[in-house]
């Protein structure tokens, strides 16, 4: 198994201090910029409703991080949805702008943990216009890494519930690129049956192509679902790509998989067990649902990988590992497609 060794200041970042992210701070999204690494961070006001918006941090260091903005940085009102919520931002840098993709809901649901499994949700806030957790997906752009402006929304509009949708940090042959995790897209032709990966380009970030399925469940670990997890990072034996599976019994782990350069669709490798899984008590017990690692940024700095997970809906962690190790690690030990 590798060594992927996690902060000894885990978590890293926790709720508190503003009322706006009094009691969870989870699923960054993270980018590093001239040496500041920037997180941005789900933080949720309340659990009844469970209304969250994006908050701005900043570090040196990429492990003590400060509050860059006293303030978060996008809410629902920016979307023109005073009711609604912001969910797990990703943030990728194209061409010289940052993008930020992010997931929403037009209401927020009121949140009651279960103390041992995913808690139960009431959508009670709002107006509901369609199925119950009608999920959508959109995508903001800044030219500042602070200040962000809503650029369309990305969903196939036959579909509900999609999440885990994630830009590529540049083009695909002069296209956009975005993973996505439709829950309920499911292909009657392949028989699948399970939350997987997918893949759609675009020209304009507003018109997509039909999605193209990358890769599903495949192991007990991933039992129940996979989405993407952090943005893909390029690397010289392809697109990094670390992932969250869920299994049968809600826990959620952490995987990885290389993608080709030239046409992502295709895997290279994919790891036959999970990098990561809960072990730490901040892992394993929190606020909101338990034995949680929710994997959502990736930063590779001065050779080290940096990963920034959410912990239990509740609080941010922190671990690295050389990339060439997890590189070699993903080739040797992971299973390879032609």
């Amino acid at each position: 198994m590798i060594n992927i060794k996690r902060s000894p200041l885990n978590p890293i970042i926790r709720p508190g201090t503003h009322p706006w992210r009094q009691v969870a701070s989870f699923n960054p999204g993270v980018i590093c910029e001239n040496g500041h690494f920037f997180l941005y961070e789900r933080a949720a006001a309340s659990l009844r409703p469970l209304t969250c918006s994006v908050g701005l941090w900043e570090s040196l260091d990429g492990e003590s991080f400060s509050l860059k903005v006293d303030h978060p940085i996008l809410t629902p009102a920016d979307l023109k949805l005073p009711n609604g919520t912001i969910e797990d931002p990703r943030v990728v840098k194209i061409d010289q702008h940052y993008y930020m993709t992010f997931a929403y809901r037009p209401y927020t649901f009121n949140c009651f943990p279960t103390g041992y499994r995913i808690p139960d949700y009431t959508a009670l806030v709002g107006t509901i216009d369609g199925p119950e957790n009608n999920t959508m997906s959109g995508i903001a752009v800044s030219d500042d890494l602070v200040h962000f402006t809503y650029v369309s929304t990305i969903n196939p509009s036959q579909h509900c519930d999609d999440r885990d949708v994630i830009l590529f940090p540049g083009k695909i042959k002069g296209r956009f690129a975005i993973l996505e995790r439709p829950k309920d897209f499911v292909d009657k032709k392949s028989g699948l049956d399970k939350p997987s990966i997918w893949i759609a380009y675009s020209d304009d970030l507003k018109s997509w192509t039909k999605p193209t399925l990358i890769a599903t469940p495949r192991y007990a670990w991933e039992g129940s679902k996979i989405g993407a997890g952090a943005p893909p990072i390029k690397t010289e034996m392809g697109w990094l790509l670390i992932y969250h599976a869920v299994d049968d019994a809600d826990t959620y782990r952490v995987g990885a998989m290389l993608l080709d350069l030239e046409n992502p669709s295709k895997v290279l490798y994919r790891t036959k067990t999970f990098l990561m899984e809960p072990t730490e008590y901040y892992e394993k017990y929190g606020l909101i649902i338990p034995n949680v690692i929710f994997p959502t940024g990736a930063v590779i700095h001065n050779g080290l990988l940096h990963i920034y997970y959410g912990c239990c809906d509740t609080a941010i962690g922190l671990a690295t590992v050389p990339i060439k190790e997890l590189l070699n690690y993903l080739i040797k030990e992971g299973e390879h497609f032609e």
